[in-house]
């Protein structure tokens, strides 16, 4: 073959490698544009109906929110998480996670504003106590953020601040708490942990027969992990509601979940299924970290769980 032909055909190749590494950084840009900007905004409202109530009794309402890893600037998310209250949810219950910057407490008290009127309960995630930090986000690919708060002992979050204007409001504290709540004229009882991801949960603490005159049994987590789901539900209750996963927050089309950054399996990473005879809904939550400000083929949602009787 000639040389000039060999330069000529060199030539193509390097073209042709060129396009491609520049369609490929095209695509890039604008798939984390998509990402960082449009689906990170793109909130949803998901619904389900779960026969768990008994025979004759009426419809119950509940809003389950979770991890808006709220900073005082998004404005979207804060007006959003208000216009919930147009769907009249007899109880509202928020899961962990709520803040992400110290000066947000304010911001995410006025996002619930007229929900805090209404029956609720809640628990923290690690977040309410510890800020973010900047890491690669990579590493949940093969390994839990669990580790990453082994030397941070002391909280820099106002997450005792944040629950006193839940609880002034009327919301029960179900950390490492039992209790009863009214709503929907039923009569409900509670009971939560706190984050298992940072070893505060202490089951024993809540642990035995859940009260069997209740009209319904609620167990509250953040994180899902299944020694605690599998306790609430050999203690009779019925529902059981959670976040921490964001529902794996970068998902891939027609395979789902990549992680769960905890020990529930990625099939139950976020949405409706069942531990045993109990009913658990994981929240895909409503924030990211803003270290790591994208959403993939993974909305930020928060659910309306309409619970209607057996069949």
């Amino acid at each position: 073959m000639a040389a000039s032909a060999v330069m000529n055909r060199a030539g193509r190749i390097a073209r042709g490698v060129g396009t491609a590494v520049a369609v490929a950084g095209a695509l890039g840009v604008a798939g984390l544009t998509y990402a960082s900007v449009v689906e990170r905004n793109w909130f949803r409202l998901r619904r389900y109906e779960i026969p768990v109530l008994a025979p004759g009794s009426g419809r119950l309402r509940v809003l389950h929110l979770s991890d808006a890893h709220l900073t005082p600037g998004r404005r979207l998310l804060i007006d959003w998480i208000r216009g919930l209250d147009a769907h009249e949810p007899d109880l509202v219950v928020n899961t962990g996670d709520s803040l992400a910057h110290p000066d947000a407490v304010g911001p995410f008290i006025d996002a619930l504003g007229p929900l805090l009127d209404r029956p609720g309960l809640f628990v923290y995630g690690s977040n309410d106590l510890f800020s973010p930090q900047l890491k690669n986000p990579l590493r949940y690919l093969w390994r839990s953020s669990r580790t990453d708060y082994s030397k941070r002992k002391v909280p820099d979050l106002p997450w005792r601040e944040l629950g006193a204007a839940m609880s002034d409001a009327g919301w029960l504290d179900l950390n490492n708490r039992k209790g009863g709540v009214e709503a929907g004229g039923l009569r409900i009882a509670v009971a939560g942990v706190h984050d298992s991801h940072i070893g505060l949960d202490r089951y024993e603490k809540v642990a035995g027969r859940a009260d069997p005159d209740a009209d319904l049994r609620i167990g509250v987590m953040h994180s899902p992990e299944p020694r605690n789901l599998d306790r609430f539900t050999a203690d009779g209750y019925e529902l059981l509601l959670a976040g921490h996963t964001h529902g794996g927050q970068v998902c891939l089309p027609f395979y789902g979940t990549l992680v769960t950054n905890c020990g529930i399996d990625r099939a139950r990473a976020w949405g409706l299924s069942r531990n045993g005879a109990s009913w658990l809904h994981v929240s895909g939550g409503l924030g990211t970290s803003p270290y790591a400000p994208v959403r993939f083929c993974c909305r930020p949602e928060a659910a309306i769980l309409d619970l209607v009787p057996r069949s």
